[in-house]
């Protein structure tokens, strides 16, 4: 199995499975005499970590970070940073009696179809276990964010849609974003919300959510056209990310509402300085970001592990049915914002690297 690695200049490779003894990764690129140690990346891993409240899922896993080579009396040295998290909430069983069976909505068939094998524990490979290490990643690319361009910046992920509900942009505040178990924006929706999933999770079902990335002090000029736009990497990174279904950049698909004058984001000179009177474009012009906000949007499906019984089939190519039990996220989309910030910032920090 190839293409587990991504990026140019700045990349990583995760290994491991759901179900395995571990799960890995390894960073290259990152300049040496950069400041880091596992006290730098295991808040963001924190922000990821299964069991947390009742509305993810309830293996209890630590995540706790090691590093294993690339950092020397706490610097990075320039070779290679590998890194390991061991898994220590399996429970394989719970597998046991659809492990012929193919989930639907899940990659069981299509690994099977390629590989002639797949690991029904949890989905192996294609488990949003593998994600862990991803935010690891982010947390050294935005170290190398900041070593290139030397200012503060900031990259933060919302959840701003579950279902059919949509937070309430002027309530957007971002000191709450961090106080609560939904990565919300809005306090006014959390009650809501928890009623949504909770009434999901009974019915044996679960929701899809909304995700929203911005990020601030990011220069300009990053991207190259015309195949490794910014846009480009950034879609490919955070279509990367297990159950993502859709990506736009600023107004997204719903620049079609609009009418080119309303659409297009003006420009005037100001203390003889360029300013944008808009943001539409989010950040981006021609695949190379302006020095404006970046703003992006990715959305994802519901589980696809549930309880409510569903028509499938097995390997015999025989018609059946399946329950998936076990401990699985009602909203997965919760636990993405950490790993949306993450693909980002890898993104980021790979541009930043062949461009500052």
């Amino acid at each position: 199995m190839t293409f587990n690695s991504i990026g140019k200049n700045f990349s990583f490779t995760t290994w491991g499975e759901s179900h395995g003894k571990a799960i890995g990764c390894v960073v290259d690129g990152v300049p040496s005499k950069i400041k880091l140690s596992e006290k730098d990346i295991q808040p963001y891993l924190d922000k990821r970590r299964p069991g947390q409240s009742k509305f993810t899922t309830q293996r209890k896993e630590k995540d706790q970070i090691k590093i294993l080579s690339g950092v020397f009396q706490g610097y990075t040295t320039g070779h290679p940073i590998s890194m390991i998290i061991f898994n220590k909430d399996q429970k394989s069983k719970d597998y046991s009696s659809i492990k012929n069976k193919f989930r639907p909505g899940h990659a069981d068939y299509t690994y099977w179809l390629k590989y002639g094998i797949h690991d029904y524990r949890g989905g192996g490979r294609s488990s949003a276990r593998e994600t862990a290490m991803r935010v690891a990643a982010g947390a050294i690319a935005r170290k190398v964010i900041h070593y290139k361009i030397n200012k503060k910046f900031e990259i933060k992920g919302a959840l701003i849609q579950i279902g059919n509900d949509k937070i309430n942009y002027k309530l957007w505040n971002n000191k709450y974003i961090e106080k609560n178990e939904f990565f919300s924006p809005d306090k006014s929706i959390i009650p809501r919300w928890r009623k949504a999933i909770n009434d999901a999770r009974k019915n044996g079902s679960s929701l899809g959510a909304i995700i929203e990335i911005r990020c601030k002090g990011i220069p300009a000029g990053l991207g190259e056209p015309i195949y490794d736009k910014i846009e480009a990497d950034l879609g490919k990174a955070i279509m990367s990310i297990n159950a993502v279904k859709g990506f736009e950049v600023g107004d997204g698909f719903n620049s079609v509402l609009n009418f080119g004058e309303e659409n297009v984001d003006e420009m005037r000179v100001k203390n003889g300085k360029p300013i944008f009177l808009s943001n539409h474009a989010g950040g981006i012009m021609g695949g190379i970001t302006n020095g404006q906000e970046l703003i992006l949007r990715f959305c994802v499906k519901p589980t696809s592990s549930i309880l409510k019984k569903r028509r499938t089939i097995n390997k015999k190519m025989q018609n059946t049915y399946i329950s998936t039990k076990g401990r699985h996220d009602p909203c997965v989309g919760i636990r993405a914002v950490p790993v949306g910030e993450a693909m980002v910032a890898t993104t980021l920090a790979d541009h930043c690297l062949r461009f500052l």
